[in-house]
C-alpha cells in the first residue's frame, strides 16, 4: 500500500517544496541605505553609552580621590586616562545591551529602564566578583555608589539626547514604506492614519483573505517595502506562511493584534492532553505590585507638589493677571467604579467656556464625537494654549492623586459628556484607578481620531499592566511634554 501516492499537497506545500531550502533560510537582501542607516544609529548609540559611562566614571573619580581612590590591585592598566576596571565594566555593559536588543531600530520607552536594570546587574555582579577576586579587598564604597548612580543617569541623559537627534535625522530622510494587508473597509481609514501621524508612506494594500497567496506575494516584492503591516489575519496557518514568506525576503512583518491576541500574550506556552494551549495565570505578587504602586503614588505625588510648589504660584499669578476668573477648572470626571469626582486644573479656557460648548459642538473634530476637541478652540486663553503645549494645566491633578481619586499612571478620567456617549465595551476602563498619564497620552494624545482607538489602548495597559510598564509610561511622558507632541 503507497500511503505517499494518495497525498496530495495544497498550493500553499507546493510552494514551500519547491523552494528547495528551510523556510528559514533567508535569501532577500536589504536595502543598502538601511544598512548605512542602521549602522549610523547602532554606532551612534554605542559612542553614547560609552560616553555616559566614561563620564560618570570620571565624575566618581573626582568625587572620592580625596579619600577613597581604587585600589592598586584593580589598577591593571590604564588607557584614555580611565583605569582597566572601567573598561571591563563598559565592555560588559555595551555586551549586554547588545544582547538585550538596546540597538534596535526603533525607539521605545521600555529600553531606558532596560538600560538602567542592565547597569545596575553589572555593578551589583561585580561586587560578587570583587569578593571571589580577593575577599580582603576592601573596595571603595563610595566610589562604588557614585559611579553606579552617575552611570544610570549619565547613560539615560546621554541616550535621550541621542535619539532625539536621530530622531530629527531620521524625519529628514525619505519615509518608510508600507504594504498594508487588511480589510477592505479598514484600507483607507488605516492608510490616512499611518500617513498622517507617523513617517509612513502606503506602497501598496492587500486584502488580509489573499495575505498569503502568490499574487499578493509578488505585488509586495513589486512594491519594495519597508515592513508589512497586517491587520486580523484570522488562520494561525496563514499568519505563519506570511511571516516566514516575507522573512526570506528580509521584509519585516508587524501586526495590528486584536484585543484577544494582546492578552494571548500573557500566556505561557504549555502542552495539555496533546494540545498547545496558554496558561495565563495570576502573579503571586500581584498585590504587592499594586500596594508599591499606590504608595509610589502617594510619596511620587507629594515629593512632586514641594518641588513644584514655585510654579504652582508662577502659573497662579500669571493666570489671575492675565484673564478674568477662578484660577483652577473643577470638573465632574467618571473615576473608579464609576464613581464620580472633582478633577483638578489649571484654568485654560475663558470664564464661560462649558455654556460657550454647546454651540461648538458642531464643530468637533473626533470622528465618532465622544470626545470633544477643537485644534483650534476659540474659548482658549493665549496663557492656556502655552500651559496646554506644556501639560503644566495638569499639575493640580497631582492633588487628585493625594485625595485617592486618581494614579500617576491609568487610564484618563473623561467628563460625563463623554462617557455618556460610550459603548457598553468602552466602560471597562472605569475597573482601574484613571490617571493623569497613561498609554493613550504616549501613544498619540491629541493625535487620536476615535475613542475606539483610545479605548483599545486603555484595555492593552490593563491587560498588560505591571510596574514596569507605568515606569516606561512616566519616562514616555516626560519626553512628550518636552517636546509637547500631540497637544493642543
Amino acid at each position: 500500500m503507497k500511503e505517499s501516492s494518495s497525498v496530495k499537497p495544497g498550493r500553499r506545500q507546493k510552494f514551500l517544496f519547491a523552494m528547495g531550502t528551510d523556510i528559514r533560510a533567508a535569501r532577500g537582501t536589504i536595502p543598502l541605505t538601511d544598512l548605512r542607516w542602521n549602522s549610523l544609529r547602532i554606532l551612534a548609540l554605542l559612542l553614547s553609552d560609552a560616553f555616559g559611562l566614561g563620564l560618570a566614571w570620571q565624575l566618581a573619580r573626582f568625587l572620592n580621590r580625596f579619600y577613597s581612590p581604587i585600589p592598586p590591585q584593580l589598577v591593571w592598566w590604564v588607557w584614555l586616562g580611565l583605569p582597566s576596571l572601567f573598561w571591563l565594566f563598559a565592555g560588559v555593559t555595551l555586551l549586554l545591551f547588545t544582547h538585550y536588543g538596546l540597538y534596535g531600530g526603533t525607539v521605545r520607552a521600555r529600553d531606558y529602564l532596560r538600560a538602567a536594570q542592565l547597569i545596575s546587574c553589572v555593578y551589583l555582579i561585580s561586587l560578587v566578583a570583587a569578593y571571589f577576586y580577593d575577599p580582603k579587598l576592601d573596595a571603595p564604597r563610595s566610589l562604588f555608589f557614585s559611579a553606579w548612580v552617575s552611570s544610570v543617569f549619565l547613560v539615560l541623559v546621554t541616550r535621550l539626547c541621542t535619539n532625539g537627534l536621530l530622531s530629527i535625522l531620521q524625519g529628514a530622510r525619505s519615509p518608510t514604506r508600507v504594504f498594508l494587508i487588511t480589510k477592505p473597509n479598514r484600507m483607507h481609514r488605516l492608510s490616512q492614519t499611518l500617513e498622517r501621524r507617523s513617517h509612513y508612506q502606503v506602497v501598496g494594500a492587500a486584502m488580509v483573505s489573499t495575505a498569503n497567496t502568490e499574487p499578493t506575494f509578488q505585488r509586495i516584492l513589486a512594491a519594495r517595502p519597508d515592513e508589512v503591516l497586517a491587520e486580523d489575519v484570522p488562520d494561525v496557518e496563514l499568519a505563519s506562511g506570511l511571516y516566514w514568506r516575507l522573512r526570506r525576503a528580509n521584509i519585516p512583518l508587524r501586526l495590528l493584534p486584536s484585543s484577544r491576541e494582546m492578552l494571548y500574550r500573557r500566556g505561557m506556552p504549555e502542552i495539555v492532553a496533546g494540545l498547545p494551549t496558554l496558561m495565563i495565570e495570576t502573579s503571586v505578587f500581584q498585590s504587592i505590585d499594586y500596594r508599591l504602586k499606590r504608595w509610589l503614588d502617594y510619596i511620587l505625588a507629594t515629593v512632586a507638589v514641594l518641588l513644584l510648589s514655585p510654579v504652582f504660584v508662577c502659573v497662579s499669578i500669571a493666570i489671575r493677571l492675565t484673564s478674568p476668573g477662578p484660577i483652577f477648572f473643577r470638573q465632574d470626571r467618571m473615576g473608579l467604579r464609576g464613581k464620580v469626582f472633582k478633577v483638578w486644573k489649571f484654568r485654560t479656557m475663558a470664564r464661560d467656556a462649558p455654556q460657550r460648548q454647546a454651540q461648538l459642538e458642531q464643530q468637533n473634530q473626533t470622528a465618532d464625537g465622544i470626545m470633544f476637541k477643537l485644534q483650534e478652540d476659540p474659548r482658549v486663553t493665549p496663557l492656556g494654549q502655552f500651559l496646554r503645549r506644556t501639560s503644566l494645566d495638569e499639575l493640580p491633578q497631582l492633588f487628585n492623586v493625594l485625595l485617592g481619586q486618581m494614579s500617576l499612571v491609568g487610564p484618563r478620567p473623561l467628563p460625563l459628556r463623554d462617557v455618556a456617549q460610550f459603548d457598553t465595551w468602552h466602560h471597562i476602563r472605569h475597573q482601574v484607578l484613571p490617571g493623569i498619564t497613561g498609554l493613550w497620552q504616549v501613544s498619540g494624545r491629541s493625535d487620536i481620531e476615535t475613542f475606539d482607538d483610545a479605548a483599545r489602548l486603555d484595555l492593552h495597559y490593563i491587560d498588560n499592566w505591571s510596574l514596569n510598564l507605568d515606569l516606561e509610561i512616566m519616562v514616555a511622558t516626560l519626553r512628550i511634554v518636552l517636546t509637547g507632541l500631540g497637544a493642543y
